[in-house]
């Protein structure tokens, strides 16, 4: 696929004898949002977490075939280089609750013990908060917790945090499933904004939200990938009746 920035060769994923992705053959278009989706257990979770390499945190964990990002091995890169390059926004929000706001837009740098001047670290913070459309709403009070936001904004501060690290991919769990309707129009809004800068990657189970925010859709089923294509098509004209099931609400 031209302008292709993540592809996968042959990917297979398991815990213990539990096989969860299998032989997974796909290439992520560059500064666009492709959205997994699928019924629960399918493996789309676990395929975001291999690309990041956090599925091999947990020692049970195993991962066959190659990843490449950029044509760079991902499994052949130092781990922590590789999610500042890919970073990633989890279901439920979750700032670092002892930090103040300012503190958990530039973690990313204080955690990796990367030294940047203070008034870098100011523009770093205002630039991402503003990116995210949190700006406004924090600026006269950086220095409270982050725990003190709301659900919707913490969620946005994580971006935030994500974002202050100059990605070339984001991640998204479920971004939106812990939000109100309202938070989660924002976070919609906000990765439709972002979209021509950065390349996205989004797990949802709201058929709506993939069809309104993603270029392209993969459709996942018992750990294999049914269908890949435009995401107007997968929805208009699915090639795989499994998937134009789903769709339809005949399982999920």
């Amino acid at each position: 696929m031209e302008g292709t920035i993540l592809r996968t060769e042959n990917l297979c994923a398991s815990f213990g004898s539990n096989q969860i992705l299998k032989n997974i053959n796909i290439d992520i278009p560059e500064k666009k949002v492709t959205a997994f989706m699928g019924p629960s257990g399918c493996g789309k979770t676990t395929f975001l977490r291999c690309i990041n390499r956090m599925h091999e945190l947990n020692p049970e964990a195993t991962v066959q075939g190659k990843i490449r990002l950029h044509y760079e091995d991902v499994y052949q890169m130092d781990a922590m280089t590789l999610r500042r390059r890919v970073g990633m926004v989890f279901q439920r929000p979750n700032p670092f609750p002892t930090m103040s706001i300012y503190e958990n837009v530039i973690a990313g740098f204080t955690l990796n013990g990367i030294k940047i001047k203070t008034k870098e670290k100011d523009e770093i913070v205002e630039d991402s908060l503003k990116k995210v459309a949190l700006w406004d709403e924090v600026k006269d009070n950086l220095t409270k917790r982050a725990t003190s936001l709301s659900g919707g904004q913490q969620q946005r501060l994580c971006l935030a945090r994500t974002v202050a690290m100059k990605p070339e991919v984001i991640l998204l769990d479920e971004p939106t499933s812990a939000l109100d309707p309202l938070s989660t129009a924002k976070i919609e809004d906000l990765l439709y904004e972002l979209k021509g800068n950065y390349t996205m990657v989004i797990v949802t189970h709201n058929m709506q939200q993939a069809a309104r925010i993603s270029d392209v859709t993969a459709f996942f089923y018992l750990g294999e990938l049914l269908e890949f294509d435009d995401t107007k098509k997968v929805f208009t004209n699915p090639k795989h009746e499994k998937t134009q099931n789903y769709i339809t609400g005949r399982f999920g």
